[in-house]
């Protein structure tokens, strides 16, 4: 008696043989080409202030004010990063800038996603009231609140202390309707499991809620910080010695003399401003994303 194998049914046959990419998804149409060449352009544009800024941070102030100007170093010098790390104690300045943004930072964690959660899945009388005044407050320009905050924390008196920079700004309205709205999208009978045996609403929402939150807490936590880090105008008025000042407010003051701007020493300022947040933005990049795309879609 002869044996023979079984015909390879078709899905097996699909299995051993994926179908290949269709050439129109790889093809370089005359409109995906035109795409990326817009896109590489912009970007090109984009990066022309940095790239002349990077290279202007080791020239000298002559060299800088020659005409016509040149874009590379005709000779580097590392003399206006010296006088940051030197004369003008830039460690102050950074640990400041630092301490200031990360306190910032941890508030509007906590605090925004304390309010989030309440209007999100909580019941008490006043909800879209309240919801309703924090999206007014979210139109309204932080200008129009600057004198007003600054007669209050003066009154207090807290100009020129830690607490100045920093309480106008540990909650934020944009910070509550980005939590509130991902908090929407979290299943309620999640929460109404955990209610049943026996967990009370801060330890749901510790222990269930903020875990699932880390793509709009990494957006959060990169918008506050971006904010605080370039905050300029309110530390520029509420810290009022050299003691409390931040990098924006002192490479605002100290790269200006009596009549000329120091360029290089600007743009050097400039670099070390900036640094702290591209690397920040490239670790946090993809909970960044995440966060603005699954917000946007609650």
């Amino acid at each position: 008696m002869t044996l023979t194998a079984p015909a390879a049914t078709p899905a097996v046959a699909e299995t051993a043989h994926p179908p290949r990419r269709r050439r129109s998804e790889t093809r370089l149409t005359p409109g995906r080409a035109l795409t990326l060449t817009v896109l590489v352009l912009g970007l090109l544009v984009w990066m022309v202030p940095f790239a002349w800024m990077l290279l202007g941070s080791v020239k000298t102030q002559r060299e800088i004010l020659q005409r016509p100007p040149t874009w590379w170093p005709q000779e580097f010098t590392w003399e206006n990063f010296a006088v940051w790390f030197g004369q003008l104690n830039f460690g102050q300045f950074f640990g400041n800038s630092l301490l200031v943004a990360v306190v910032t930072v941890a508030g509007n964690l906590v605090f925004c996603s304390m309010v989030g959660y309440a209007l999100a899945k909580m019941d008490f009388p006043g909800k879209k009231a309240l919801f309703v005044v924090v999206m007014v407050t979210l139109m309204v320009p932080g200008v129009v609140t600057f004198v007003p905050l600054f007669v209050m924390v003066s009154s207090l008196g807290l100009v020129d202390t830690y607490a100045a920079l920093i309480l106008p700004f540990v909650t934020t309205p944009l910070g509550v309707f980005l939590m509130r709205q991902f908090m929407l999208g979290i299943p309620d009978p999640l929460l109404e499991a955990a209610r049943i045996d026996g967990a009370g609403e801060l330890r749901i929402f510790a222990r269930i809620v903020m875990p699932l939150c880390g793509p709009p807490l990494a957006t959060l936590g990169i918008l506050t910080f971006l904010a605080s880090w370039n905050n300029f105008l309110w530390p520029l008025v509420a810290a009022q010695t050299q003691g409390k000042y931040t990098l924006p407010v002192a490479l605002s003051l100290y790269s200006t003399g009596q009549n000329a701007t120091d360029y290089g020493l600007l743009l050097a300022g400039s670099v070390l401003v900036i640094a702290p947040i591209i690397v920040l933005f490239v670790f946090l990049q993809r909970y960044f994303i995440q966060g603005i795309a699954s917000t946007g879609l609650k």
